[in-house]
């Protein structure tokens, strides 16, 4: 049976900055020394830093890499690539919040096997083994992928998202990794212009047109460069992953450390 979080909102909207970082390429990209050099940094001022986790991986990714590989804890998750989210708590479980995720639910009802049907057979697509609450997930040979995989889903009611040119992931409509963001975001007070989002692939898209600060960071998808080239609200940087966030905290002129952080 699926837990559901019950905590008290957190205090993250009194930070001076919220990180939303999608993982893979992202805040896990770089070299080590980068890794930890962001890691340390944002560990030194956790009281006056908020830590997002915006990803396309499920909670149980979430709560191994936290637990035995010394990548900071966030305050909330939003994995799934949107349709889960939840908060981390002491133990490093990643919980749903019940009221947040009401709507999502509610525009998946239970689609995974009717969409597993229409695709069933379709060339370049193979199902990823893992199973999630509200999407599917398929790698994708894009030699062989067939376009019309995305009219099949999308004359269900569902959204079809292509990442990284390998991944394809049927979401609820209108769900996904920013839409789920501004929520979380709405229902805890943060504003927005202390938050900086950070990702890669264009399944980090819908992040980075919502208007906040966002950093696109070296080595993105050249698909994502090209849908985000003209939003100015989106700095495309030079260094790679943790290094790239790091560049983008300069860019945008976002964190201040309070007294006594």
């Amino acid at each position: 049976m699926t837990r559901h979080a019950t905590f008290a909102v957190s205090d993250i909207s009194k930070k001076a900055m919220v990180l939303a970082t999608d993982l893979d390429g992202t805040f896990l990209g770089g070299s080590a020394d980068e890794r930890k050099g962001l890691y340390d940094w944002i560990e030194q001022h956790r009281r006056a830093i908020g830590l997002i986790f915006v990803t396309g991986r499920d909670p149980g990714f979430i709560h191994d890499l936290v637990r035995s590989q010394g990548v900071p804890q966030p305050d909330y998750v939003i994995g799934d690539v949107g349709t889960t989210i939840a908060v981390m708590d002491d133990k490093q479980h990643v919980t749903p919040i019940q009221t947040l995720e009401e709507h999502i639910a509610d525009a998946w009802a239970d689609a995974g096997p009717q969409a597993q049907f229409v695709l069933n057979g379709m060339p370049g697509l193979t199902l990823q083994s893992t199973l999630f609450r509200y999407r599917l997930s398929y790698d994708m040979d894009p030699a062989r992928f067939d376009p019309a995989a995305v009219d099949k889903i999308e004359a269900l009611g569902l959204d079809a998202i292509i990442s990284d040119n390998r991944f394809f992931d049927v979401l609820p409509k209108g769900v996904s990794k920013g839409p789920s963001l501004l929520r979380l975001m709405d229902h805890l007070g943060i504003a927005k212009e202390r938050v900086l989002v950070a990702g890669d692939t264009l399944n980090d898209l819908s992040m980075l047109e919502t208007g906040l600060p966002a950093v696109a960071v070296g080595g993105s998808e050249p698909a994502l460069i090209a849908a985000v080239t003209g939003i100015d609200t989106v700095y495309a940087a030079d260094a790679e992953g943790a290094a790239g966030i790091a560049e983008a905290i300069l860019h945008h002129k976002l964190f201040r450390t309070p007294e006594g952080a």
